[in-house]
C-alpha cells in the first residue's frame, strides 16, 4: 500500500510502498502525462512530474531506501496454517521535497482533465484513480502539519485549482531552495503559505511569470527553457 509521511524535518515527504505500489504509481504518472510535445503549453510542468516518476523508479529498483513493514503475518496465523514465513515485507521509499510534491498534485489536475477529455470512457480507467488516490495522500500528508482552519483554506485553493499552462516552472525551484535553507519550525510555519503560492498562483508568482516572459520574448523561447540561478545544495536533510 502507498503511504506517504512528512520527514523528521519536514523538509518533505516519503513515499513509500512495495515494488508494485511504486511501479503502478510510476506507469499511472507517465499515461496521464501524455507524450512529449502532445500537451502545449504543459512541457515544462512535464519534465517536473517526470522528476518525481524518476525518483520512484529509482526507489522501486531499490536505488533509494529499503525498510522492513510488518505484513499482519502474525505467530499464531503461522501455527495454524503450518506456514514458516517472515512477518515483514520490503518496502521502497524516495523523498520528494514539499513544494515539488504540492507542484505535481496541482499540475497532474490539468493532466487529468486533458487525459480524460482524450479518453472515452474514463469511468473505467486504470490509471486516473492511482493518480487521485497520489494527489489525496499528498493533502492528507499536509493535513497532518498545518492547523485545521488553514487546512480548509488550502482545501478550497486546490478545489478551484488555476490551471498552470505555460507555468514558470521555475518558480518552484525558488521554492524549493528557499524551502531547503530554512530550519524545521521555519518549515512548518511556512508550509501553509506555499501551498497557497502555488495553488492561487498570487502576486509573486505573477511578477517573477513577468520577469521570465520578458527574459524569454526576445529569443522567442518557452519560459520554462530559461535557465536561473537556483543552486540546490549536495546533500539535503530531511
Amino acid at each position: 500500500m502507498l503511504t506517504m509521511k512528512s520527514t523528521p524535518n519536514h523538509t518533505g515527504v516519503k513515499i513509500s510502498g512495495d515494488y508494485f505500489d511504486l511501479d503502478e504509481l510510476n506507469l499511472a504518472l507517465y499515461k496521464v502525462i501524455g507524450q512529449e510535445d502532445q500537451y502545449y503549453g504543459y512541457e515544462g510542468s512535464r519534465m517536473r512530474i517526470l522528476g518525481i516518476s524518476y525518483e520512484l523508479r529509482h526507489a522501486a529498483q531499490g536505488d533509494r531506501n529499503v525498510d522492513f513493514v510488518f505484513n499482519g503475518l502474525h505467530e499464531h496465523t503461522m501455527k495454524q496454517h503450518g506456514l514458516i514465513a517472515p512477518d515483514k515485507n520490503i518496502y521502497f521509499s524516495t523523498e520528494v521535497l514539499w513544494p515539488e510534491l504540492l507542484y505535481a498534485v496541482t499540475a497532474l489536475q490539468d493532466f487529468v482533465n486533458m487525459y480524460q477529455e482524450d479518453k472515452k470512457f474514463t469511468l473505467w480507467d486504470l490509471h486516473l484513480p492511482v493518480i487521485l488516490r497520489f494527489q489525496s495522500l499528498v493533502l492528507d500528508c499536509l493535513q497532518g502539519h498545518i492547523p485545521v482552519e488553514e487546512f480548509e483554506v488550502i482545501l478550497k485553493a486546490f478545489n478551484q485549482l488555476a490551471s498552470v499552462n505555460d507555468y514558470a516552472i521555475q518558480y518552484v525551484d525558488l521554492l524549493n531552495v528557499k524551502y531547503i535553507g530554512m530550519n524545521k519550525q521555519q518549515r512548518e510555519q511556512s508550509l501553509s503559505s506555499i501551498a497557497l503560492k502555488i495553488a492561487i498562483q498570487d502576486q509573486d508568482y505573477a511578477t517573477f511569470r513577468k520577469q521570465l516572459i520578458n527574459v524569454a520574448s526576445p529569443h522567442k523561447k518557452p519560459i520554462h527553457e530559461i535557465n536561473i540561478q537556483a543552486e540546490y545544495p549536495k546533500k539535503i536533510e530531511w
